[in-house]
């Protein structure tokens, strides 16, 4: 019945996890821009190679108002979603209204900007301003698909434990409750402590969630949502949020007045500062560590494939050895990817737990684990 318990309280909390998440990456899909890499650069190498490489990648990886598939003879396949905008009132249309990249038209008063601060994003005609836009992107789109399967997955699995708990477990559920009480027994307890299991439903969402993103976004066409910093943000934001709102009186001691020499406190606070900024330099490399791991590994087969196209404008041979050797390394680089999205998913919720666990410190926890160190070393 625990473990039953445990699926039932982590996918009843799924719902809010995903709210917080939708607002910051609608927000996100309204106000970021995709102009990260120089104009300069990439007409260089378009003059070079006659090849677009900064829109040949950002196409990839940027967020859009639909779901490019592929392109095949000029003509493009893509699933158009939903645009949501308060213009002089709430106007709700395809994005194919808007046209597709390259031929971009007119609706309404609204256009997507092919140029500029705003390029990718909804603006008005008439001064190239933003209206207020909670359209569904490729993001969200992705992220609902990845929240409604793990909602199917994990409340399919408890309903076949509510309906007989001693059942020898097929399919599926055989596969994850090892999975659940590895992460469970071996990173959430040994990592928070006691009080393990009031925190256990948010770590395992979490670790799911990155779980079935990352491999979500190995599917050729798929969204790299966990490749998004927004949504590594929120993560990170909730960890934050959970580890300072339930922390015990003795951590918020130790970070005001840390059991140091009085001269490191007194007159100049030098060690209260040092813990001040690490309550939110934990957040930050739990939000850049998972960002980068999978932002560089969608991106790398795609400059490898890029590259191809780049040699092919000189020479045909050429063309043909750097492929085999881009194929071979795009290969190899696609099933390092596949252990590399358990290892990041593993680490985020082993990070997330430790920083929960030093939240939980009580006044004679140093006494404890020294007694716990002696009875090791002897």
């Amino acid at each position: 019945m625990k473990f039953n318990r445990i699926i039932r309280n982590s996918f009843s909390r799924v719902l809010f996890c995903l709210l917080m998440i939708l607002a910051p990456l609608s927000l996100s899909a309204q106000e970021s821009g995709v102009e990260n890499a120089s104009e300069e650069h990439a007409e260089a190498a378009h003059e070079k190679s006659g090849l677009d490489i900064k829109e040949l990648i950002f196409s990839h990886i940027c967020d859009s108002y639909s779901w490019h598939v592929c392109t095949f003879n000029d003509v493009h396949f893509s699933l158009p979603l939903p645009c949501i905008v308060y213009d002089d009132g709430l106007k709700v249309f395809m994005s194919s209204k808007l046209g597709h990249e390259g031929h971009y038209t007119e609706y309404e008063g609204l256009k997507i900007a092919e140029e500029g601060t705003y390029s990718g994003k909804i603006v008005r005609v008439s001064d190239g301003s933003r209206p207020l836009d909670f359209s569904i992107t490729k993001g969200v789109f992705a992220m609902m698909i990845s929240c409604g399967l793990m909602l199917w997955i994990f409340l399919s699995i408890a309903a076949r434990y509510k309906e007989n708990y001693w059942r020898k477990p097929t399919g599926i559920q055989a596969f994850l409750e090892p999975l659940i009480v590895s992460i469970e027994k071996d990173v959430i307890e040994p990592s928070v402590g006691p009080s393990g299991k009031k925190f256990t439903p948010y770590l395992l969402t979490v670790f799911f969630f990155i779980l079935i993103n990352n491999y979500l976004g190995l599917i050729p066409g798929g969204a790299n949502l966990t490749g998004n910093i927004t949504i590594t943000l929120v993560l990170a934001l909730l960890t934050f949020i959970i580890t300072n709102v339930f922390a015990t009186k003795h951590y918020w001691i130790e970070i005001v007045w840390p059991e140091v020499p009085t001269w490191l406190k007194v007159p100049i606070p030098l060690m209260p500062v040092v813990e001040l900024i690490g309550l939110f330099t934990k957040p930050f490399a739990l939000c850049v560590r998972l960002f980068a791991n999978m932002f560089a590994g969608h991106l790398t087969p795609i400059v490898l494939i890029g590259i191809i196209f780049m040699f092919a404008e000189t020479s045909v041979g050429a063309a043909l050895g750097v492929s085999l050797v881009s194929c071979l390394v795009i290969t190899f680089l696609t099933l390092l990817e596949c252990l590399v999205c358990f290892i990041q998913a593993y680490v985020f919720t082993l990070l997330s737990s430790i920083f929960i666990g030093l939240g939980q410190v009580h006044p004679h926890h140093s006494e404890e684990v020294k007694e716990n160190n002696l009875i090791e070393n002897k």
